[in-house]
């Protein structure tokens, strides 16, 4: 049966009932939803082929389900799972009664946050939206939600659906304001996607998130660097701030496409205005406040479908931002060399299979792939590899693995 939002609730024991939402919301493809492994691993699938794949007995003909559509799978107290298509195109919004928004989060704990933050809020059209538990308030400017709360940015999970609970409203992607730091003290404004998917189950992450996980990267993180760039050549930050991608790292724990932007990295610069009226004027041109087209919508990428999976390189990934900056470039995981754990079984076959080479690069590869796509429903997601960074044994059994994993290598003018 459906509720008046077109969700299929289906049994736990793994019932299969027929796709069709309610007719106050509009029917926009049917299907089947299987038992609850196959719903949670279609949360990660863009097409039909997908569906005939992780089905089990549910044929591509059978199901129906137009291409890049999401099957959302939600826990219930009642036992029951709650089951709901999306939709990555512009169709989306005629489909569900409900509004999709874009969440921008800050803390008042870091002037590199909340400084971007009151800048955005000086901008035309805010005005007060609700509170959330934990003296957290909001504000609404078209379908943009600014959250502001006390704590630390990296350590509040959840942000989308607690909103989402609070509100009826769907998330549709978030972006953190935050400080960045680094052991130089340069100057920088800084974006990427989080996740500690290198991290054991065992692991402490000193930097929020739960270790093994990868929040989907924000398509966003390409056009918007670009854009970042071309906002402080016109401020006259550069060449005093570099304008640079991180790898990435960090939490909070979150499910929606994900992104930081950040100001780093001494307090002087994290405090400094002219540092955040830029950043306040990416977002209010990223998102279309301004009136103008938003920036980097996946929707809208005009047949390119290619996006970049950096594996390698420093923190600051200045082989993959090479290939980004001379085009824009889709974004997906950057794992830098530190979230690529490998453990050198010391014998020349052994290292030729990717099985014997024990650590958690093949995880943290798995997880930031399997992210990246669910990110770019209909892309094509090519591993970009930092040759250089990486010995020559290693190459050779990462090449093995993304060859058993099916996951492509792409060379810098495939991007293009």
């Amino acid at each position: 049966m459906t509720n008046a939002y077109g969700f299929l609730t289906t049994s736990v024991q793994g019932v299969r009932e027929r796709i069709n939402p309610s007719p106050s919301v509009g029917v926009y493809g049917s299907g089947f939803c299987s038992n609850e492994g196959f719903a949670k691993r279609f949360l990660c699938s863009s097409s039909v082929e997908g569906v005939e794949k992780l089905g089990p007995g549910v044929s591509a003909s059978e199901s129906r389900v137009p291409r890049n559509w999401i099957c959302e799978v939600q826990e219930e107290p009642d036992n029951t799972r709650l089951t709901r298509l999306s939709s990555s195109s512009n169709s989306f919004q005629r489909a569900t009664s409900r509004e999709m928004v874009s969440l921008v989060v800050a803390t008042t704990t870091d002037p590199a946050s909340i400084g971007p933050a009151s800048a955005l809020l000086s901008m035309p059209g805010w005005h007060p939206g609700p509170s959330l538990q934990g003296n957290m308030s909001s504000f609404v400017n078209k379908e943009v939600r600014l959250l502001k709360h006390d704590n630390s940015i990296v350590r509040e999970d959840h942000l989308d659906k607690r909103w989402e609970a609070a509100t009826g409203e769907l998330v549709h992607e978030v972006i953190f304001l935050s400080k960045h730091t680094a052991a130089s003290n340069r100057p920088a404004l800084t974006i990427h996607p989080i996740g500690v998917p290198h991290l054991r189950e065992s692991d402490v992450s000193p930097a929020g998130g739960k270790p093994g996980w990868a929040a989907p990267p924000n398509p966003r993180i390409g056009p918007w660097l670009k854009l970042l760039k071309t906002i402080a050549q016109a401020h006259d930050l550069t060449p005093e701030f570099e304008v640079t991608l991180e790898a990435t790292h960090h939490g909070p724990e979150i499910n929606s496409p994900t992104m930081f932007v950040e100001i780093g990295s001494t307090e002087e610069y994290w405090k400094r205005q002219d540092a955040a009226q830029a950043i306040a004027l990416l977002v209010w041109e990223g998102l279309g406040l301004g009136g103008g087209d938003a920036v980097g919508d996946w929707s809208r990428n005009n047949g390119k479908n290619k996006i970049l999976l950096g594996l390698g390189g420093g923190h600051y990934v200045p082989r993959h931002m090479d290939v980004i900056l001379k085009d824009t470039v889709w974004v997906g995981h950057l794992l830098s060399g530190y979230s690529l754990l490998m453990e050198d079984p010391g014998q020349s076959k052994a290292r030729e299979n990717p099985g014997e080479v024990g650590g958690t690069w093949k995880e943290a590869i798995k997880v930031s792939y399997e992210t990246s796509k669910a990110a770019f429903p209909g892309g094509d997601v090519l591993a970009h590899i930092d040759q250089k960074s990486f010995k020559g044994w290693q190459r050779n059994v990462i090449m093995s693995f993304l060859a058993e994993q099916n996951i492509k290598v792409g060379k810098p003018g495939d991007f293009c």
